[in-house]
C-alpha cells in the first residue's frame, strides 16, 4: 500500500475519501445496487471478503483479474494465480509476446468467463465508476466477461456520479499514480472512466461491500 502520507500530507483527502461509510449510507448503497440488476454481498472484514470471493468461483474456472490493490490486499491474486484451484489468465497474459502476440492477448483478456477486480466509486444511487490508464479491465466489465465480481471498500461509496470523479481524480489518481512509480517508473493517467448505471443480465454482476477501507 503507498503511504497515503506521500500524497495527502495534511490527511484532508484521506479523511473525506478513505473513511468507511457509516451502516446507512452501506444500506441504501446495497438497496440501490440490487435496484440497479447487480447482486451484492457485504462482508464484515477482508478475511470473510476474501472467502465469499472465493466461493463464488467454481474450481478450474478461468479467471482474469485487472491490477487491484483491493485484490492483492486480501490474498485473492495469490489465491487465483498460485493456489492451483483455478486457471489463471493473468500469467498466460503476462507469458505471451507484446509484439508477435497482440490479438491473442487481446481476445484472452476481453472475455473471460471470470473477470474480478473492483472500483473507484460506488455511489448511493447504485452506480459503479472505474477509472484505467489503458482500459484493459473496462470492457470484461462493461460486458465481455461472463460473471464480474468487483470487491469494493466502503470508504468508496459517494454520493452521486459528481462526487465520484472527484473522488477519482482527487484522490484515488493521486494514490495510483504513486504506485506506478514505485512499481514501475511510469505516472499514472485516468485516460479511460467506465460508469456502470445498470446491468441488464441477471446474475452477472456480484459486488462485495467491505466494511474496511480497501484498495484506492
Amino acid at each position: 500500500m503507498i503511504k497515503e502520507v506521500e500524497v495527502d500530507p495534511d490527511g484532508s483527502l484521506t479523511r473525506r475519501w478513505g473513511t468507511k461509510a457509516d451502516d446507512v449510507r452501506v444500506k441504501r448503497t446495497m438497496a440501490a445496487l440490487e435496484a440497479n440488476g447487480m447482486v451484492v454481498l457485504r462482508a464484515s472484514d477482508a478475511a470473510a471478503a476474501k472467502q465469499m470471493v472465493l466461493d463464488l468461483i467454481p474450481d478450474d474456472s478461468p479467471v482474469h483479474q485487472g491490477a487491484s490493490q483491493t485484490l492483492d490486499v486480501l490474498g485473492i491474486t495469490q489465491e487465483i494465480e498460485k493456489s492451483g484451484r483455478y486457471t489463471p489468465l493473468r500469467p498466460r497474459i503476462w507469458s505471451m509476446d507484446r509484439e508477435t502476440e497482440a490479438d491473442e492477448i487481446r481476445r484472452v483478456g476481453a472475455a473471460p468467463d471470470f473477470m474480478l477486480g473492483s472500483v473507484h466509486a460506488v455511489t448511493e444511487t447504485g452506480s459503479l465508476l472505474a477509472a484505467s490508464m489503458s482500459g484493459s479491465q473496462l470492457g470484461p466489465y462493461a460486458s465481455g466477461a461472463g460473471r464480474v465480481i468487483l470487491v469494493i471498500g466502503t470508504q468508496k461509496i459517494v454520493r452521486d456520479i459528481e462526487e465520484g470523479l472527484l473522488r477519482i481524480n482527487e484522490y484515488a489518481y493521486r494514490l495510483e499514480d504513486a504506485r506506478a512509480q514505485a512499481a514501475y517508473g511510469i505516472h499514472s493517467s485516468v485516460n479511460k472512466v467506465l460508469i456502470i448505471n445498470r446491468e441488464i443480465t441477471p446474475g452477472r454482476i456480484t459486488v462485495v461491500l467491505v466494511d474496511e477501507a480497501l484498495g484506492f
